[in-house]
């Protein structure tokens, strides 16, 4: 019995010696896992801390930034109040007006030659990126990337204010476009009615040349009458002188035959004569 025990006891003890020892190898990785745990604990805290630094920075260039685009939209705002009024907008760009040349830009272009387009390659704003980044620096401290940053801004809003001017120029080209269409359009107005004058005229012209015509046709239709009234009297003329001919072949025959007739009278005559001659020749002979 007691026998029994001890190996019961032996055989408990074997399994709560292996467990004990793996309690203990377990303890000790999981002490080596909460040190490894603990430096990287410090680490973060060590980032952590280093983030807040590089936070507070980041979020101070991001408020130097805010309050230079603020700046910037403000300038904006208040260019596009100008623009919005024309004499302030042509002020504001430049643009003037010459005796004898018209309206000139700020380089003394006339209007004729202004381009519809904006050439944004030949902006150079370092005036206005100086004149802007000191605006900057009463405001705060600037460094690189603000610098970077707000020449970038500025050569945005410069772009901006460019396309502004140019719509101006555009407005005044349309303006000026629009002016002379009218003029175009006025004159073609004028045009059409003196076209229509004339064509009022020439309507009058053609209905008195078609009452013309009427009377001309009438007119036609009493000659083309006469016309055949001649021809008739032509033909019957001519019935007639052919009438008159056959007459006259007829007066001709007689007048040959009667002077035929005559002729043989005056021979007759001249023998009787003769005749009568001699017999006054013979008388006196006899008398004799």
């Amino acid at each position: 019995m007691a026998e029994g025990e001890d190996v019961a006891m032996s055989g408990l003890k074997s399994p709560l010696s292996q467990s004990h020892e793996t309690w203990k190898e377990g303890m000790e990785r999981n002490q080596s896992q909460v040190d490894v745990l603990q430096e990287k604990l410090k680490e973060i805290k060590a980032c952590i801390h280093g983030s807040e630094e590089d936070s507070k920075k980041e979020l101070e260039v991001l408020w130097q930034r805010v309050r230079t685009t603020n700046t910037l939209l403000t300038y904006l705002k208040s260019k596009a109040r100008i623009m919005a009024i024309p004499h302030l907008a042509h002020t504001s760009c430049g643009i003037k007006k010459l005796d004898g040349v018209g309206l000139v830009d700020k380089d003394g272009i006339p209007l004729s030659g202004w381009s519809r387009n904006v050439d944004l390659s030949l902006f150079d704003g370092k005036d206005e990126e100086e004149s802007w980044i000191g605006i900057s620096r009463h405001q705060g401290s600037l460094d690189e990337q603000d610098a970077v940053y707000i020449g970038e801004m500025l050569n945005s809003v410069q772009m901006v204010t460019d396309v502004m001017e140019a719509l101006v120029k555009r407005v005044l080209l349309a303006e000026s476009e629009t002016t002379i269409e009218k003029e175009k359009v006025s004159l073609g107005q004028e045009e059409i009615m003196r076209k229509s004058a004339q064509l009022e005229n020439l309507s009058m012209k053609l209905e008195e040349m078609e009452s013309f015509a009427l009377g001309t046709n009438s007119i036609l239709n009493d000659m083309r009458q006469r016309v055949a009234d001649l021809v008739e009297e032509t033909t019957r003329q001519r019935e007639r002188a052919a009438e008159n001919e056959e007459e006259l072949c007829r007066v001709k025959q007689e007048f040959v035959s009667l002077k035929s007739y005559v002729s043989s009278l005056i021979t007759v005559r001249e023998t009787l004569l003769s005749s009568e001659k001699q017999f006054q020749t013979i008388k006196k002979l006899f008398e004799r």
